[in-house]
Formats: structure tokens, C-alpha cells, sequence
């Protein structure tokens, strides 16, 4: 298939890439699942958005423990999805649309229907097929107990004792998540060979890149020592072995046209991911200080520059993104009492999935659109999650019969799981299921009051948080500095963020004022006389000066 010409610069390096969760997109078949011809049937409404990219969560082959991150075929569609065809006019409307395509990339593990699991598990103890994984004999005078004390992000054990081909309950296999994804053993040639391959099928398809699932963890201390709190031992330096991995991606990478591409997830400190961004590995790496960074100026700050001085000194721009699949949705997280009280750290990262606690919406609401100019106009490149942009709220109050996160059942019912995150997109109407599907029966039940949320509810009026995300998406396309350039901060009152972004001369540079603050706060002195160019407040005057930035809003300013 044919790549979009090349441009002067790396087209990730700055780019805004749309996060769409495919079963929660749009539902063209009707029976409540969303899919890929219900995402070319929508794409006009993504590039309408204005971001540059979109990013699949996982549409291959999987039995769906966990959505889709548990594959059992790297190289076909699942039928819930669609079809391979399916992708490839996805591929093809994508690009007629100047907007680029990537897919997740599930490396850490596969599916236990995956065939080299089920190879592994007939060939027995000691086979090469074993091997691919972590199996180990148990403890106890007869194996009864696990190897290790290791404990599943997802809650329990990380290991699962099988029963051997003749009978007999034999060894143990480590899962870092649910034990229908069992971890691979990426020590094993045979492994890197598999998934370079799959890379190369994808690119040829056309795919301009990747987002790494859980990169950080693939390399496990081969000792499988018991820890103090039972957490698993990933080793992320140089002796691991880890870099050569990425590195061998990264050529495969090289080998494709059109500045393919790929970012990785990881919860580590900046200085270590940095070590992943170094010129022969990977592009891009999500900065979960940013996304875990509380509701203050000082926690933003620290998050912006502790991951900007850490990509610097490797060459490697940084990405910002407050929301995922993985994370309560921050017009919740902005709210919530938990997380004024400095108490509550989302996403994957931290493995906490819980939301709970009060949440204040409309203070939530005012704050996500302060956040979101912050977000657009740092140097770098961001990511957006589909329903973002319209301000849905997280989903705390789903029946417990609804609930299907693998976190739910593993947690003992302790901890309700993702699921909040993920409930379908409202597209147009006055109840559910919103023009989602043409069945009322979701995969996830949708709240009956978000008909004032929908696309279409908020596509004309001036006020509404999707007007919001598509002028500023607008504007960072338009006017010099956004997305790009140095950062240089400002003097400012107490507890405020104030910085310019962009070139050196001051045509060239755009101011952004955060104020978090209940009160306003004065414009800092530097750039008082310069003009808002956009406000997350609808109240503040846009194209003068202006002398104070109302509380909890954030204002763009230029000469």
C-alpha cells in the first residue's frame, strides 16, 4: 500500500495522535461490539478533530480475557472486529484522509490459545516449547506451591500450576497479568524472531506504527527470587538485555518508508525512560508523570521537567497524555476529593484501576478543559482518548453484573476495574445507546443522561468541550510555536504554571497560563499585554489582553 510522502520532520515528533478503544468506537453491526468498519464509517469525524494520528488498541486475534491484550493470533482480526480486509481499507481510508495508523502491540505475552502455549503445554517439562515461557517446578514436597511469591498486577499469584500431558499436576508458568496471558521468555531466540516478523507484516500492510504494551517488563529476573512486598523483579538496564530488543525493533522499523514509528508504555522513572529513547531504539514514550501529576502547579511543573531533561540528553521529544483505556477518565480524576486529598495515582503505571470516592463533574469538567490547553501546546507529541474530547465522565456506578475487567474477578471483587473508562462513545440521540450501535444491548451499559455528551449535541455549540479540543487542534496546526519549540517558564504568582513555548523570537512563541487556584490570578507581568488567542474559560475575553486568569482555567496568550 502507498505511504503519505515523507515531510521534512518526523511526522510523530509533534503529531496528536487519537486513541480509539475499537470495541467502544462504533458498533456497525449491531450486535453491541464496536469494530472496524464502525471506525471508517467515523473516520471523517476524527480527521474533522484535527489530530494527526489514530492508535488502535488491540484488534488481533484474541479469546478477550483482557480485551484483546491477550493474543492468540499477532498476524489476523478477530471476527468480532472484522476481517483482515476490514483493516485493510481502514489502512487505505486513513490514509485518503492524510491521517496515520497505528496498532498496539501486545510483546510481554500471549494468549494461553496462542499455538506455541498450547504446544508448550503438550510437549512437557524440559522441551524446547516450554521454553518460550517461564515454566518452573513448584515449592512444597510435591510442587504444590508457586516458585515464587510474585504477585499478578491484576490481583493473586503470578503463577498457575498446569496439568502435565499424562495426567498429573505438573509445573508452574508465570503471568505478570491473568493467567490466560502467559509472560514469554524473551532470553529465547525464537520469541524476537516471531514478533520482528509480525512487525514486518504489519508494516507491509501499510501500519506507520506501534504502541508497545507493557515494554518495560519482558525481561524478569531469571532467579525468580521472592521479594519483600511480592512484587515481580523487571530488570530495564543494558545488561538485561532489554535494549537489544528494542534496538532489533527498531531496525525493523528502519527497513519501512514513511518514518514508521513506535512508543512505548512504561512506568518508570524519566531517566530510565529515557534509556528506551536512545537514537537506536524506540521514537516515543508516554510520560505517566505527567498523566499521575495531582491537581497543583507544582506536581505539573515537576512532571514537565523532569521528563523534558530526561528526553533532551537522549534526542527524544517527550509525549504528554492524560488519558487512557487504563486510567480513570480525568474529567472524574479532576474532581474527585481522593485526588485533592493527594491520595489516588490512576492507570497501569501505578497498578491502581479503582476509581471511587465523591467526584465534582462540573469542577472536573472545568478543570479538563484547562488541562487540555496545557496538554496541546507542550512540545512534543500528545495523545487523546477517544471520548475525551466530548468530557465524558468516568462510569463508577455500573451494576456489578456488567463488570468484565479481568481486575474485578481477580481483585476478589475488591477492586471494580477499568471498565469505567470504556463505555461506548455517544454519538448523537436522546438515550442509549446514542447511535453507538442499532442495538440498546452494549457491551457496556451507557449512562441514560449523556445526551447533552454526544458529538452531536456539542458539534455547534461554541461552548462545548469538543469546540474546545477542535480549536485548539486548529490553532496548533495554525500558529507558530505550539507543539514545538523550547519551554521557558515565566515568574508567576503563587501556585500558578506559566511558560512559553516555540522559537526564539517572539512572534514565534505562545504563552499558556494555568491557574489551578480557586481565585483568579494576574497574568504574569512578562506577557500581560499580549493577546488571548483561547480560553478554557468561555467567560475570558479572546483577542485582547487580559489581566487575570479566572480559577481552575488555563488561556493562551501571544504578542
Amino acid at each position: 500500500m502507498t505511504q503519505p510522502p515523507p515531510p521534512t520532520t518526523p511526522w510523530w515528533r509533534d503529531a496528536v495522535v487519537y486513541q480509539i478503544y475499537p470495541r467502544s468506537f462504533a458498533d456497525s453491526n449491531a450486535d453491541g461490539v464496536g469494530d472496524l468498519r464502525g471506525i471508517i464509517d467515523h473516520l471523517d469525524y476524527v480527521a474533522d478533530l484535527g489530530v494527526d494520528a489514530i492508535w488502535l488498541s488491540p484488534v488481533m486475534v484474541s479469546p478477550q480475557a483482557d480485551h484483546g491484550y491477550d493474543v492468540a493470533d499477532y498476524r489476523d482480526i478477530d471476527p468480532i472486529f472484522g476481517t483482515l480486509a476490514d483493516m485493510d481499507d481502514l489502512i487505505t481510508a486513513c490514509h485518503a484522509r492524510g491521517l496515520r495508523i497505528t496498532l498496539d502491540f501486545v510483546p510481554n505475552h500471549t494468549s494461553e490459545a496462542h499455538p506455541w502455549f498450547a504446544a508448550a503445554l503438550a510437549a512437557g517439562p524440559g522441551s524446547p516449547e516450554r521454553a518460550r515461557y517461564h515454566f518452573r517446578p513448584g515449592r512444597g514436597e510435591e510442587g504444590e506451591l508457586p516458585p515464587n511469591n510474585w504477585r499478578s498486577v491484576f490481583g493473586g499469584p503470578s503463577w498457575t500450576r498446569i496439568i502435565e500431558p499424562d495426567g498429573s499436576p505438573g509445573e508452574w508458568y508465570y503471568h505478570l497479568f491473568a493467567p490466560e496471558q502467559p509472560d514469554l521468555n524473551w532470553q529465547h531466540p525464537d520469541v524476537l524472531a516471531e514478533f520482528t516478523d509480525v512487525l514486518r507484516f504489519w508494516l507491509a500492510r501499510g501500519i506507520d506504527g506501534f504502541r508497545m504494551d507493557v515494554s518495560d517488563a519482558l525481561m524478569k529476573d531469571p532467579a525468580f527470587p521472592d521479594t519483600d512486598d511480592g512484587k515481580p523483579v523487571i530488570n530495564k538496564d543494558d545488561a538485561s538485555g532489554v535494549h537489544d530488543i528494542y534496538r532489533a525493533f527498531r531496525r525493523v522499523l528502519d527497513e519501512f518508508d514513511g518514518d514508521r514509528m513506535a512508543v512505548i508504555e512504561t512506568g518508570a522513572d524519566p531517566a530510565t525512560v529515557a534509556l528506551f529513547l536512545r537514537p537506536d531504539e524506540m521514537n516515543l514514550a508516554f510520560n505517566f508523570g505527567f498523566t499521575r501529576a495531582h491537581w497543583n502547579a507544582a506536581e505539573i511543573h515537576a512532571a514537565i521537567t523532569s521528563a523534558l531533561a530526561a528526553n533532551s540528553d537522549v534526542g527524544a521529544p517527550t509525549t504528554w497524555v492524560t488519558d487512557n483505556h487504563d486510567t480513570v477518565r480525568s474529567v472524574t480524576r479532576y474532581g474527585s476529593d481522593l485526588r485533592l486529598a493527594g491520595e489516588y495515582v490512576p492507570g497501569l503505571a501505578s497498578g491502581d484501576y479503582s476509581g471511587g470516592g465523591h467526584s465534582d463533574v462540573a469542577l472536573g469538567t472545568r478543570r479538563h478543559r484547562a488541562m487540555a490547553l496545557l496538554l496541546l501546546a507542550l512540545p512534543g507529541t500528545a495523545y487523546l482518548y477517544n471520548g475525551q474530547e466530548l468530557g465524558l465522565p468516568n462510569v463508577d456506578d455500573l451494576p456489578e453484573s456488567a463488570l468484565q475487567d479481568p481486575v474485578w474477578l481477580r481483585s476478589g471483587h475488591t477492586e471494580r476495574g477499568r471498565d469505567g473508562c470504556r463505555i461506548p462513545m455517544p454519538w448523537a440521540g436522546q438515550a442509549p445507546p446514542f447511535a453507538f450501535s442499532a442495538t440498546a444491548d452494549t457491551w457496556l451499559p451507557m449512562p441514560a443522561n449523556w445526551q447533552h455528551l454526544t458529538a452531536a449535541a456539542q458539534r455547534d455549540d461554541p461552548d462545548a468541550m469538543l469546540t474546545l479540543y477542535r480549536t485548539a487542534l486548529a490553532l496548533r496546526k495554525s500558529q507558530p510555536g505550539l507543539g514545538d519549540g523550547e519551554v521557558h517558564w515565566l515568574e508567576s504568582a503563587p501556585g500558578v504554571l506559566a511558560l512559553t513555548v516555540g522559537g526564539d523570537t517572539p512572534d514565534s512563541r505562545l504563552a499558556v497560563v494555568l491557574n489551578p487556584n480557586v481565585a483568579p490570578a494576574p497574568v504574569p507581568a512578562a506577557v500581560a499585554s499580549w493577546a488571548a488567542v483561547l480560553a478554557s474559560d468561555p467567560d475570558v475575553r479572546v483577542g485582547g489582553a487580559v489581566a487575570e486568569v479566572p480559577g481552575d482555567s488555563s488561556v493562551w496568550l501571544r504578542p
